[in-house]
């Protein structure tokens, strides 16, 4: 369980990278004028996906499906969070039902064998 947790670690991580690359855009000047350093920068996040696939295939016995639904709802749920706290956007129905699917992929990929 141990390079389980250290891959959605990972994940979560290269996420929020992501999020802040492609929407420091909104809250930074100086993201909106350099957006190709951001993108370079940015390459860090595509070294966390890789090693953190390394980890959850390496727990799921080379399976690469359950590593991508679990980097899929990490994504939501660090978007989620990011979206409300830096650029105000509230949670409406869709997105709270969203965000229950995101949870239930990660449940079901860590405790369904």
């Amino acid at each position: 369980m141990k390079g389980l947790g250290f891959g959605i670690f990972l994940y979560f991580v290269a996420q929020l990278i992501v999020w802040f690359q492609t929407n420091g855009q909104f809250i930074w000047p100086f993201f909106k004028k350099y957006p190709v350093i951001i993108a370079l920068v940015g390459s860090v996040a595509g070294y966390l996906f890789i090693i953190g696939t390394k980890y959850v295939a390496g727990y799921y016995g080379g399976l690469v499906w359950p590593g991508r639904f679990i980097g899929f709802s990490a994504g939501i749920l660090s978007f989620t969070f990011l979206t409300w706290y830096f650029l105000g956007e509230g949670i409406n129905l869709k997105t709270a039902v969203s965000l229950l699917l995101a949870v239930c992929l990660i449940l079901i990929q860590l405790f369904w064998k």
